[in-house]
């Protein structure tokens, strides 16, 4: 990178330390690198020029050449105002200014041609524009601005603070005017010549500064490319290093525990996707390289079966394998599920969650040292110092994107030789996530359910339908079925979706009385011992129906539940409607799910709706999400941060995406320490980017 890139910013002519402290405040922006980084939102056409009798009140942006013929100031009944009134030969408006006017009043001149340029407002029959940007027409015709004038992100404080986005213009066009200014090209000559790029220098100086829509469309292309390209080879470059530098332990012996389960107390028979993934889950594992996989199944798509499968392989091995699981529900759910399978091998199965009594703590611990217990269930107790492996083999960890980076390095630092890792997640990633996010991992995906389940049905009925979904409850429960009713509860409206879920569940008690009905209620203000009795009377067929808040949301298996309500379903995000439709559809039985909404709908809501009645597909459903919501809200804040795209949409851009991964991939298999000579100066970015994401201390 060239040296005046590394200038710290105060020193651009027209910044300044106090500047210079909000840009780094507020906007990050430390040196000129940074500021030549900060890449425009939209870009407003500049190639025309109003009249004062051609102006509507539309509040639309417009630019004027005339002049300022007076000032004043005028009282409010809070502070004051700067009014000024402009003029050109067609007639007179007024420039107002609520704020910062001792500056605005030094630094306007009278009687002097200038450009202003703002939204347009009436009152009273008078135009005004407050907060104009003003400039003298002899620089305006001067600058290197260009039709299309670019609009920066900035902020409230900024704003008020004087820096306006003409300020910032001007501090790129200033360090545009610097004759030492140069991009290093990070990327080889051949790959911008088969894909046409601009070169980089030029790619930078049309964002900013574009002649034409032709010419902004290359220059963005260009660098959504790069951006993406350095994302997708750190994330294989990672990949790579890990094959090759960290070692694990080779399961080579298939033996008596994965047989004698396979060959005589499989529940059912495994499906292909299910054979696929174990059979890809037991290549990485016979390797002498950890395994990191990412494994991807819908709700239900039997991934317990896998996991467990996959724990009796490390046992044949002679060595001991852990499930971790965010939650304490959760954790109980996989203990019970693998319990049951395990019980005909006479397999030592324990579970270590924050309510397990100290008694009980300490065999586990003394059993863990030992190596007589062989699979430990849990949450992130597992991963508390105490918590000792007399030889981890394999770690399994559900649900993964709720634990943190540093959570997972944990439980590898568990055995000398780190354990194989198998990541589990119900929440399909859409494919532009997955590749960006989890590009590092390998991929398997078990995309069929098993046999004998049929898809469950899927409607949307507005609240004046409700008689009718009454009577096809009665109607199923006539039949032996349960029903799930499940009402939002979120935070920032707590009281009044606690108030709904109260009033919903009086009104379906007088809808289905006792002694004909019973019903279980579970929502977050319980005790765990009450909920919990609520749940066994309801999975014992003790009640018919359950009315709940979310928290049914992740691993309840009650196969006799075939019809799930969701109340208010235009408050629910898709991805969770998805999970708690999930939660029936277990048995054999027809299974239904009614979306019950009022006729308000937005238009994000209606594509929820039409969404979910349209395709069972989890994968289908996460890609609909992710144009809905973006990645941020997807994968929460801490996983997000590592996708901190300055300019690459992973929505929108998805084929650059997928183009610049083929291509990180192709150039790391031909040459993955980047020696050769037509590699060098991308060897040389790479290094400097890795380093600042602190990736490089990981791959060097």
């Amino acid at each position: 990178m060239s040296q005046l890139l590394q200038t710290p910013i105060e020193f651009l002519k027209g910044v300044g330390p106090s500047r210079g402290e909000l840009l780094r405040k507020e906007l990050g922006i430390y040196k000129y690198g940074d500021l030549v980084q900060l890449f425009p939102n939209r870009y407003i056409d500049r190639t025309r020029y109003y009249k004062i009798n051609d102006l509507t009140p539309t509040n639309a942006e417009v630019q004027l050449i005339g002049k300022i013929i007076s000032l004043k100031t005028i009282e409010q009944k809070r502070g004051k105002r700067l009014v000024a009134t402009f003029k050109d030969e067609t007639g007179q408006m007024e420039l107002v200014w609520f704020q910062g006017q001792k500056w605005v009043k030094e630094s306007l001149k009278l009687n002097v041609d200038v450009v202003v340029f703002g939204k347009c407002a009436a009152f009273n029959g008078i135009f005004n524009m407050p907060h104009p940007e003003i400039e003298l027409l002899l620089e305006h015709q001067q600058s290197l601005r260009s039709a299309m004038q670019p609009v920066y992100p900035s902020t409230e404080t900024l704003s008020n603070r004087g820096i306006t986005n003409r300020v910032f213009i001007k501090m790129i066009e200033q360090l545009f005017a610097q004759p030492e200014l140069n991009f290093i090209e990070p990327l080889p000559d051949y790959l911008i010549n088969e894909l046409k790029l601009i070169s980089k220098n030029k790619a930078l100086f049309n964002i900013h500064f574009p002649r034409s829509n032709e010419d902004l469309a290359k220059a963005q292309f260009r660098l959504k490319f790069e951006e993406l390209f350095f994302i997708q080879m750190q994330l294989i470059t990672k990949n790579l290093i890990h094959k090759h530098k960290i070692k694990g332990h080779p399961f080579t012996n298939v033996g008596r525990n994965f047989n004698d389960f396979y060959n005589n107390h499989l529940p059912f028979d495994l499906t292909n996707a299910q054979k696929r993934v174990l059979k890809e889950i037991r290549n990485d594992m016979g390797n002498p390289s950890q395994m990191n996989r990412l494994l991807q199944g819908d709700v239900g798509s039997g991934k317990t079966i896998v996991a467990l499968m996959s724990m009796l392989l490390a046992l044949d091995n002679g060595f001991q394998a852990c499930l971790m699981a965010p939650t304490e529900i959760l954790a109980n759910q996989h203990f019970i599920g693998l319990s049951e399978l395990a019980v005909p091998l006479g397999l030592n199965i324990k579970l270590l969650t924050g309510s397990v009594k100290t008694a009980d703590r300490r065999i586990i611990h003394e059993e863990l040292e030992s190596g007589s217990l062989q699979l430990l269930i849990g949450t992130h107790a597992l991963l508390e110092d105490k918590v000792k492996f007399k030889n981890l083999g394999l770690a399994i960890i559900d649900e993964q994107h709720r634990f943190g980076v540093e959570q997972r390095s944990k439980l590898w630092k568990k055995n000398a030789i780190p354990p194989h890792v198998l990541v589990m997640t119900a929440t399909p990633i859409p494919r532009t996530l997955a590749m960006s996010l989890y590009g590092d991992l390998d991929i398997s995906i078990i995309d069929e359910l098993p046999p004998g389940r049929k898809p469950i049905q899927t409607v949307h009925r507005f609240d004046s339908n409700r008689l009718r979904v009454w009577k096809f409850i009665r109607d199923e429960i006539a039949k032996g079925r349960q029903i799930y009713i499940v009402y939002p509860l979120i935070q920032e409206s707590e009281k009044m979706d606690y108030k709904d879920l109260m009033d919903g569940y009086e009104s379906i008690s007088r809808d289905f009385p006792l002694p004909d009905y019973a019903i279980s209620i579970v929502h977050g203000k319980m005790k765990p011992a009450e909920k919990e009795l609520e749940m066994q009377r309801f999975i014992r067929g003790k009640t018919q129906i359950m009315v709940a808040t979310t928290v049914i949301e992740v691993g309840v298996n009650v196969p006799n539940a075939s019809v799930m309500i969701i109340e208010s379903a235009e408050r629910f995000g898709l991805s969770q409607l998805h999970q708690l439709r999930g939660r029936v559809g277990r048995g054999a039985e027809q299974s239904y799910c009614i979306l019950m909404t009022s006729h308000k709908l937005s238009a994000d809501s209606k594509i929820r709706m039409e969404t979910m009645a349209r395709t069972n597909d989890g994968f289908e459903i996460a890609e609909v999400d992710l144009k809905l919501r973006g990645p941020g809200d997807i994968m929460g804040k801490q996983q997000s941060g590592i996708l901190n795209l300055k300019i690459a949409d992973l929505v929108k851009d998805r084929d650059i995406l997928e183009l610049a991964r083929h291509h990180a991939l192709k150039i790391l298999k031909n040459d993955a320490p980047l020696e050769k000579p037509e590699h060098a100066t991308l060897r040389k970015v790479f290094i400097e980017i890795s380093v600042k994401q602190n990736i490089w201390n990981y791959i060097s």
